[in-house]
């Protein structure tokens, strides 16, 4: 009996310590140069349903079920999701718009585990026909969620998912 409280005291004490050394803040952001002028890009990027044709997300689950709230390219408009084990089940509600500048957007997630996380579309003018696009997000881990960063690379995860989307909003975005 003792040496299973021996146990579980030091498997205790490394959760604690992991959850200690564990950053609690998470940012993830890529960016890409668009050939295309700013007001015009941004105008694109303020409706979240035109995601549906640059997301990575989409592309890994094209049959998922999406309802919306409100009206797009305004603050308060809720995109929802439920898709497979890929994409889990979401919502995302514009927050903020900052016009020729910024979107701002509360992602909730609530499968495959719950978080909540602010994303982030910002844009800079180049020079007349260029746009640079920054996509990304961030948030807080709670302990012990926390820990998780330790052992899993967050950064190069939803960095290829953000760049793959930005080459396929370049693409598009060229393409018109």
């Amino acid at each position: 009996m003792t040496i299973f409280l021996y146990v579980l005291a030091t498997i205790v004490l490394l959760i604690v310590v992991l959850g200690l050394i564990a950053p609690n803040n998470y940012q993830v952001r890529r960016s890409i140069i668009i050939h295309c002028p700013l007001p015009e890009t941004f105008q694109y990027l303020k409706s979240i349903k035109n995601q549906d044709n640059w997301s990575p997300w989409k592309k890994k689950d094209p049959n998922m079920r999406q309802t919306f709230e409100g009206t797009d390219g305004e603050i308060g408009f809720v995109s929802k999701w439920k898709g497979n084990k890929d994409v889990g089940e979401g919502e995302q509600e514009i927050i903020a718009i900052v016009e020729n500048e910024s979107i701002d957007t509360e992602l909730r997630f609530f499968k495959p585990w719950k978080s909540q996380s602010i994303g982030h579309l910002l844009v800079d003018k180049v020079d007349e026909n260029q746009t640079m696009v920054t996509w990304g997000f961030s948030g807080r881990n709670p302990f012990p969620l926390n820990i998780m960063i330790l052992f899993v690379n967050f950064e190069k995860a939803v960095g290829k998912d953000f760049e793959e989307g930005l080459e396929s909003l370049k693409e598009l975005l060229e393409r018109k």
